[in-house]
């Protein structure tokens, strides 16, 4: 005989003249979305992280794309390097006051018009290295890439309106921006060389000119989640109030770019020039699984965060002095891991001592200082490296890492 599929089990049943009933079947409850998952179900956040991540990777392609295309054309590195480091001078000069404008009139109405001239300077540098342009056309071109607005802060800005009631959120979402920093300035030389290489010598700097645009027109076009504007006279200017963090800021940036290229030249002197794309990633991406991973925990002091980051920047010069490659390897992974939470906390700091209206001016301060860090840093280890060879240079972070510990401290007390 065929067999009937089974009905269902009944919810009572009958035994004898005792009336039974079975319990109704138990349901999963869903489960509850971790830190970042809250984050992100709030209205227009998605939306506006994709365009912010969008116009972030370009940060670091910018740079690296300039000097590839600059050299490969003219021959000339010394006029690569100089006409970035007029770029990055520009940018400390005039970042502050394009933040200051879109904190007093808006994210959308001074960020656009700010990007388009910065395309357009990326766009004129390309047509000038071309056309065999004078040189002077090309430290002209590249400083207008200064208005380029500061995406990272703007992000921030509207992490801190919509959670402004919400802390230990807050928390998470400046440790979810330090880890999209750390993976944007890790993937953007890597594709903006691959593109040079792969493609031709303007493609990286065509490539972020796009992406820059595409991002900053995503990202702005999410008006429900823009701060509101400052009115004039609301907030006195920040500087003053920050300057005790500023100059915690420079030795940080100090240790950067102390840090790169004193890698850079140590495995190059070592013959392991090939993997320092690779040692330098490990680097970033510790610092980003750390921001990450960051968000999850109670926020610590700046204090412990400092001492942390100084006691972990002396594994890299203890490797280097080893040689070996794994350890050293395995020391800068450490120190990358290190600098997030050191970042985040710095960062917030910024957040918390910046005056009503001044959000995104008091964070453009803020990486202005840690660029001109950056830029002391790379020259500082350069002429260290002349004098007294690639490896004793590793010193120069750690030494800048107890420096920003004593300016910690002192900023405390």
């Amino acid at each position: 005989m065929p067999q009937t599929p089974s009905a269902p089990a009944p919810l009572m049943t009958v035994t004898g003249s005792t009336l039974v009933i079975a319990p109704a079947p138990r349901r999963r409850a869903p489960r509850a979305p971790g830190p970042y998952g809250r984050l992100f179900t709030l209205p227009g956040t998605r939306a506006f992280t994709a365009g912010n991540l969008l116009a972030r990777l370009p940060m670091g392609m910018f740079g690296i794309s300039a000097v590839m295309m600059i050299a490969g054309q003219r021959g000339s590195y010394a006029l690569a390097g100089a006409v970035t480091a007029t770029g990055l001078a520009a940018t400390a000069l005039v970042a502050p006051w394009t933040a200051r404008l879109v904190d007093r009139y808006g994210q959308a109405r001074i960020a656009v018009p700010a990007t388009l001239i910065a395309v357009l300077g990326s766009v004129g540098l390309v047509l000038c290295v071309r056309e065999q342009a004078p040189a002077w056309t090309l430290f002209a071109s590249y400083a207008a890439t200064a208005t380029t607005p500061n995406i990272g802060g703007m992000s921030r800005a509207r992490w801190t309106h919509l959670l402004r009631d919400s802390p230990a959120e807050h928390h998470t979402a400046m440790s979810f921006e330090q880890a999209a920093d750390e993976l944007c300035f890790m993937l953007g030389p890597v594709v903006a060389a691959f593109l040079c290489s792969a493609a031709f010598p303007e493609a990286g700097t065509l490539t972020a000119a796009a992406l820059l645009l595409t991002g900053m027109l995503v990202f702005t076009s999410q008006r429900a989640t823009e701060p509101p504007p400052a009115r004039p006279g609301d907030a006195p200017a920040p500087l003053r109030g920050l300057m005790p963090l500023l100059a915690l800021f420079v030795p940080l940036g100090l240790l950067f770019g102390s840090m790169e290229v004193t890698s850079i030249a140590h495995l190059g002197a070592r013959g392991l020039g090939a993997a320092t794309g690779l040692v330098l990633a490990l680097q970033a991406a510790g610092s980003c699984a750390a921001g990450l991973l960051y968000g999850t925990l109670r926020p610590r002091s700046l204090r412990t965060c400092l001492i942390t980051l100084t006691a972990a920047l002396t594994l890299p010069w203890a490797a280097a002095a080893a040689g070996s490659l794994p350890l050293l390897a395995a020391a800068l992974l450490l120190a990358g891991m290190a600098t997030a939470p050191t970042m985040v906390t710095a960062m917030s700091r910024v957040h918390a001592l910046a005056p009503e209206g001044r959000l995104n001016e008091s964070m453009t301060l803020a990486v202005t200082a840690i660029l001109t860090g950056i830029a002391l840093g790379s020259a500082t280890a350069g002429t260290l490296i002349d004098h007294l060879g690639p490896t004793t240079p590793y010193a120069l972070p750690a030494a800048a890492a107890l420096v920003a510990l004593l300016v910690g401290t002192m900023r405390t007390r």
